[in-house]
């Protein structure tokens, strides 16, 4: 048994990586290789039903990289295997990433092709961080994506995060509750998510309280007495009933009745709001607010909505906790440059446009009407989104951002989207990303000197095999 923690922690960290990072690694140092690379992190395509991306991740990526370290558990953890030298992990005990980071801010809305983050270092160091870094941004946008839909589709109704117990993993219930608070949720029931980053914590009772009381009213009255600004959960037995007990409690309790709310879990909760409101204004509690959980997402929140269902606020749990609907993105690390040359692959479908970018957003009236990806030292039109956010190895101080700012920059942000992008229908036209002439002439250039190359190649071991 070893007594290794089984959580990632700051001291192993940096074995959360793929084998072949650490193989190309001792190759890249064997070899001496160690110009200045450029590696670019995007995503090829947006998945179906998604108009936008939200960037997020960032944040966690920067602490990772400043702070990661081989520690001397890692290293004989690596000494047993036999991939590895002596020199090489001696090389690596003194691993320090030195290079510079490029990103958009978090709570910035990308589209294919636009890079998120681009990582310029010595080739060695900028290739080991692929594995975390693609592991942090990926999950965190796609669930900071759909948390922006269930928001937007809630309009001025809270939404809070109820995913944490349905979630792939503890780490992932605590990033999500993160990129959640980035997209506009205004809650989570994650109490170790609140501690981490500061994010609002709410919850209430499950239904497990109710069913322990022999009275669904003793229930309310012991929570209601302890708490007494709180939400009743009134569809353990019979909804209706459920709620008539509530009104039976405010008669009760007269002035010292503070329960704020009710929550729907189960059944129509459309028509059941609309009875439930009914109920209670009838008994004179107007200010008892309703509030509805149980298997919601965009689309369905988006219906109630629309048919006028009296609710405050949306408990979301799985749907939004895991993005089913589009749990994952074509998203790729790749190399673009390295010793001042660009870098790309000819692979089918694959393509990679070279050297170090920039996403220009073009806006009219407020409004963002179109992006421009180009080179990285072009004067493109409208407004340059990546940013230098780390400079030898450490952060630049004026972009360390508060997760608050993150937020209401995706806000902005997403209001100045075209109404079509925003919705949370499939969009058409999509939104447009042109590729910069500039681009385009380097990406042509590129191409012809690595197909000259290998034709070159290919003729040398010709006359080769023919000798």
């Amino acid at each position: 048994m070893t007594d290794q923690p089984k959580w990632v922690t700051a001291d192993n960290a940096a074995l959360l990586t793929d084998q072949y990072e650490l193989t190309m690694l001792q190759a890249y140092w064997r070899e001496e290789m160690d110009r200045e690379a450029v590696f670019s992190l995007y995503v090829r395509r947006l998945p179906e039903g998604r108009n936008y991306l939200l960037a997020c991740g960032l944040g966690d990526v920067l602490d990772y990289i400043e702070t990661m370290r081989f520690n001397q558990k890692s290293i004989d953890y690596l000494a047993e295997r036999d991939e590895f030298s002596d020199e090489f992990l001696d090389w690596l005990k003194d691993f320090r990433f030195s290079g510079d980071v490029y990103a958009v801010r978090e709570g910035t809305p990308v589209f294919s092709e636009e890079p998120i983050i681009e990582v310029a270092g010595p080739i060695a160091e900028a290739q080991l961080l692929e594995t975390f870094v693609m592991n942090q941004i990926h999950f965190q946008t796609v669930l900071a994506s759909k948390a922006a839909r269930v928001v937007s589709a809630a309009g001025d109704r809270a939404v809070v995060d109820f995913g944490l117990r349905r979630m792939h993993g503890a780490d992932a219930g605590i990033k999500a509750a993160r990129a959640f608070h980035i997209a506009g949720v205004a809650a989570t029931s994650n109490v170790l998510a609140g501690q981490l980053y500061g994010v609002p914590v709410t919850g209430t009772m499950a239904h497990s309280y109710i069913q322990a009381h022999d009275r669904e009213l003793d229930a309310f009255r012991a929570f209601a007495h302890l708490y007494g600004d709180t939400i009743l959960l009134v569809d353990t037995y019979d909804t209706l009933e459920g709620v008539r007990k509530v009104v039976e409690l405010a008669e009760e309790m007269g002035d010292e009745f503070r329960v704020r709310g009710i929550r729907l879990d189960s059944g129509d909760l459309a028509q059941l709001a609309v009875d439930s409101r009914k109920i209670l204004d009838d008994a004179g509690l107007e200010n008892v607010d309703i509030f509805a959980s149980g298997g919601l997402n965009e689309h369905n929140i988006a219906e109630m909505i629309e048919e006028g269902a009296p609710i405050s606020g949306f408990g979301v749990g799985t749907g939004m906790g895991v993005a089913d609907d589009a749990p994952a993105l074509d998203i790729a690390y790749k190399l673009t440059a390295y010793a001042e040359t660009g870098r790309l692959k000819l692979s089918s479908g694959k393509k990679i446009l070279p050297g170090r970018k920039q996403i220009f957003r073009i806006e009219e009236n407020g409004g963002a009407v179109r992006d421009v990806l180009g080179r990285a030292d072009e004067d493109g039109p409208g407004r340059p989104l990546l940013r230098k956010v780390m400079s030898g190895g450490k952060r630049v101080a004026d972009e360390d951002h508060s997760l608050d700012e993150a937020r209401e920059r995706a806000r902005e942000e997403i209001d100045k989207l075209p109404e079509r992008i925003r919705s949370i229908a499939a969009a058409e036209p999509p939104y447009p990303v042109q590729i910069s002439d500039a681009l385009k002439a380097y990406q042509r250039e590129i191409t012809e000197a690595v197909k000259d190359a290998q034709s070159a190649e290919a003729s040398s071991a010709e006359r080769g095999s023919s000798r």
